[in-house]
């Protein structure tokens, strides 16, 4: 018998969705001949397949329909779908679901949750995105991010960070993907449940929650407000709900890293997006309804031509604005959706970047485009999508990042090495794009670092101990430079502390942080001082978050390079310095942009065994006294100390 039409109107949302005396449903089968809504409702139990009462209405549009009575919050359900002639039936999961069951046998034995949107209770009304041009980037991997091994890290025990990261001085949060995956763990590009946080991130246990709950009512007594309970903080889409409000009151932003160029491979899993209404032949993915038959990394392409599969990810999107209250996203790899949707791939990433940008005006759009060299490709992937581009605001880049670590790892095959300074140099101009905000770069990501592939600054400045005094200054003045760069830089976990290990996704405790060693690792501890004040540094200096860069000394035999940062027409003139050379430079002529009196700002040879004893350095400043140099007005002979980053200011 069909379920009724009450409350189902041409504007009904997809999926699950809970009102006054029950909740309405809607899913896209247009092949099929019959859809049924089987479940668990009211404490009443429905799992009949095809024989459940409660068919679903089928319109002109392929779009299933109902509205049952009497559904509550937390109540589970799945679809049995019978496919078209010569097809299959089977249970399959609502891909609009905003939560699922866990189960150690995932995908196996796993139901849809029907969740409340706004039963989180919110406190960041007041909290406002960061401008682009202000935004310092963090980004973690959740599971590797647990406070004590061989536990796997949660939404909660991020929380439990918040206080390190807005002491850090970040204010953009970029968690790899945290929706469901069809690998657990896995480091989650290979999504299956896009509207559902993964359960693997998610705490059950009523005693950890508990535990948890302490710094949450912690947090929120700090910031003057009242406590919530357990009970609201329950699901897993709350507690990631729970994550997103508390970095809000604590100034940072959360972006999330969405994958719309593909999703997961499905194998074995019989309920998920790819065997929606699917055809007889179904070893063709082909006949799939939402892909075509091109992969990426072991994935299905979307096929964007179909306007349901575009308006899913779309759909997508918005609900991680408007239910999370996200402030972005970091999009995986645009190069290959746009490779294999051609055509409808670029009107796609207009659609998606136009309807986020209307949802949510201060959102970032943080494209992965490869290549990322300054072109007019990569012009038109940041091109507002009025004037013929994609609409996003900003490109990955990593030409500073291939040019800094390789100029590391040089410098530690000794004094006799050639070091590419000319290349960091190139690296730290934008030419061709709108602002220097538009890149995005950094110096360690999670591609890179990941386990078996390259290694982490520490490794790869002294490969012999990651601890030596080598190792400890060439990683200072790798994040140095990243951080009085253009752009918006990025920070990968661990890097403020000095981590050595790459990461991985095992969750026995072998990719976890040494969260532990900022007790006991003086080299740890120093190196996040160090990162701490470089960052408050970019706070208090606005031409080291401006536009202008002129790099106007390079000197590669020497190891050094000297570029300058300022606010057009305004000044507040910043010199940055930074050496790999193994001695110290004393007596070293450089340009400056104005005779007279400059501050030495910082110095990263302070922080080696805080403070440094042995430090080498300008006794708090220099006098330009000096006739032209370097393409500059003005000169001063200054000391550079042994593989360091000095920063000199006027105000």
């Amino acid at each position: 018998m069909p379920l009724s039409q009450a409350n189902i109107t041409p504007g009904t949302p997809m999926g699950a969705t809970l009102m006054a005396g029950g909740a309405t449903f809607k899913v896209w089968a247009p092949s099929a001949a019959a859809v049924y809504l089987n479940g668990a409702f009211g404490g009443v139990a429905d799992w009949a397949a095809a024989a459940s009462p409660n068919l679903l209405t089928r319109d002109g549009a392929g779009y299933w329909t109902g509205f049952l009575q009497g559904v509550s919050d937390g109540d589970v359900y799945k679809f049995w779908v019978v496919g078209p002639p010569g097809g299959s039936a089977g249970y399959k999961r609502d891909p609009y679901a905003r939560e699922l069951t866990p189960s150690a046998t995932f995908p196996f034995d796993v139901n849809c949750i029907v969740r409340a949107p706004s039963a989180y209770p919110w406190h960041d009304a007041s909290f406002s995105t960061p401008d682009f041009s202000d935004m310092i980037v963090y980004q973690l991997h959740v599971g590797t991010y647990a406070s004590s091994p061989p536990s796997y890290g949660t939404f909660l025990d991020v929380i439990e960070k918040i206080p390190h990261l807005a002491a850090l001085g970040i204010n953009v949060l970029q968690p790899l993907p945290v929706t469901e995956c069809e690998a657990s763990p896995s480091s989650g590009y290979n999504g299956a449940d896009y509207f559902s946080p993964d359960t693997l991130y998610t705490v059950y246990d009523p005693a950890v929650l508990a535990r948890h709950l302490v710094t949450i009512n912690g947090l929120l007594a700090g910031k003057g407000l009242p406590p919530i309970a357990a009970s609201q903080i329950a699901g897993g889409a709350d507690q990631l709900k729970a994550l997103v409000d508390l970095c809000h009151l604590h100034g940072i932003a959360v972006v999330l890293d969405v994958v719309y160029n593909h999703a997961g491979g499905f194998e074995g899993d019989d309920e998920t997006l790819y065997f929606w209404d699917r055809e007889a032949g179904t070893g063709d993915i082909a006949n799939s309804l939402y892909f075509i038959d091109q992969s990426v990394a072991g994935g299905l392409s979307f096929a964007l031509w179909k306007q349901e599969v575009r308006q899913f990810l779309i759909d997508n999107a918005t609900f991680w604005l408007r239910e999370y209250h996200v402030d972005g996203f970091r999009y995986d790899e645009v190069s290959d959706l746009l490779e294999n949707n051609q055509i409808a791939g670029w009107s796609f990433c207009q659609a998606l970047t136009g309807t986020v940008r209307f949802v949510q005006s201060r959102a970032l759009q943080n494209a992965e485009y490869w290549p990322s060299e300054y072109s007019a490709a990569t012009s038109s992937i940041v091109r507002p999508s009025v004037e013929g581009g994609a609409g996003f605001d900003v490109v990955q880049h990593d030409a500073l990042r291939d040019a800094v670590r390789a100029a590391v790892a040089a410098a530690s095959q000794g004094a006799g090495s050639a070091v590419d300074m000319t290349a960091i140099g190139a690296g730290l101009c934008s030419q061709g794009l709108p602002h220097a905000w538009c890149v995005l770069p950094c110096v360690e990501n999670h591609d890179v670092v990941l386990a078996g592939r390259q290694a982490r600054l520490p490794r790869l400045a002294d490969g012999s101990d990651s601890r030596s005094f080598y190792a400890r200054s060439r990683s200072k003045v790798a994040t140095g430079i990243l951080l009085a760069a253009p752009g918006i830089p990025q920070i990968f976990m661990g890097q403020e502390f000095l981590e050595d290990k790459p990461w991985d996704t095992d969750p026995g405790g072998g990719s976890l942080l040494y969260w532990a060693g900022l007790a006991s690792d003086k080299a740890m501890v120093d190196q996040l001082r160090f990162t701490q004040d470089l960052i408050r540094l970019r706070w208090l200096q606005p031409a080291l978050r401006g536009e202008s860069i002129h790099v106007f000394h390079v000197h590669d035999a020497n190891r050094v390079i000297a570029f300058h940062r300022w606010i057009e027409g305004v000044g507040r003139d910043v010199v940055v310095v930074a050496s790999l050379n193994d001695s110290p430079l004393f007596g070293y002529d450089l340009g400056f942009p104005a005779g007279g009196s400059w501050t030495e700002l910082f110095n990263s040879d302070v922080y080696d065994n805080w403070v440094n004893p042995l430090r080498v350095g300008n006794d708090g400043g220099v006098f330009a006294a000096g006739g032209p140099l370097h393409d500059l007005p003005a000169s001063a002979s200054i000391t550079i100390p042994p593989r360091a980053i000095l920063l000199f200011g006027r105000g």
